[in-house]
């Protein structure tokens, strides 16, 4: 049970960072279809996938054959860490206020102003869409091949957590291709939060047992921190949205 609990965990950890990553990159590659023509568009997507095959292939199976169990989970696991509160801390701040929120539909906008407007007919290859695709993709791809090598290296489970970003990335590919440039109804703000928490808690699970703790209830004790990690971060939004308002209230009485 428990290690089953451990895998479903993972899966929708990988899987939800993926769709969160690919949604991303499917706003630039749209824009860079729409603006710069769909050939290059799709050959710079597609060449940032075949790197980034490449590296899954080429660190996968060094992290899991070559370095000690745990001095990978301590190593991962801190690096799941920061990742994770990386992510929390913008939730929080968009939570609050303090940042904007991820808007796909601006972002669209904004990419496709930047590559000149809609695109008149073209048919050739173009440099620009080819270099924007391929730049999205693969930066965005990255973060998935870290999240991937991440949850997957520490718990020995490569293959399964490439089978969720897989999964996750065909899925955002077939929304893609359904609805186009309408992403924005995508949850990405929420799916962000969740995935925070995940990191975090696998990462304090797999550095805590690379240390050599032994948390109650193995593989459950991922849900424990889940749950403890999303009291903390509730708490965190209502303490900053209270001392936001504080001032707006006073200001309206004076």
């Amino acid at each position: 049970m428990h290690p089953t609990t451990s895998a479903v965990t993972l899966a929708v950890a990988v899987f939800l960072a993926s769709a969160v990553e690919s949604v991303e990159a499917l706003t630039i590659i749209v824009a860079a279809g729409v603006s710069r023509g769909w050939r290059s568009a799709l050959e710079g997507m597609a060449v940032a996938i075949a790197l980034l095959a490449v590296l899954v292939a080429t660190l996968g199976p060094a992290l899991v054959y070559l370095v000690p169990i745990d001095v990978l989970r301590v190593v991962v696991g801190g690096l799941l860490l920061v990742f994770g509160l990386q992510w929390l801390r913008k939730a929080v701040l968009r939570a609050v206020g303090l940042k904007a929120k991820h808007d796909e539909d601006a972002i669209f906008t904004k990419q496709l102003d930047a590559l000149g407007g809609a695109s008149q007919g073209r048919t050739g290859r173009d440099s620009a869409g080819f270099v924007v695709a391929f730049k999205g993709t693969f930066l965005e791809g990255l973060e998935v091949v870290i999240i991937v090598l991440g949850l997957g290296g520490g718990d020995h489970q490569l293959a399964l957590a490439g089978a969720a970003a897989m999964a996750a990335v065909l899925v955002v590919a077939g929304v893609g291709v359904a609805v186009a440039r309408q992403l924005a109804g995508v949850p990405e703000n929420a799916m962000k939060t969740v995935v925070g928490l995940m990191l975090v808690s696998f990462g304090t699970f797999w550095a805590g047992e690379g240390l050599g703790v032994r948390w109650p209830g193995s593989d459950l004790a991922i849900l424990g921190l889940v749950a403890a990690y999303a009291v903390v971060t509730f708490a965190l939004v209502q303490a900053l949205g209270g001392a936001q308002a504080t001032p707006k209230q006073e200001q309206a009485r004076a």
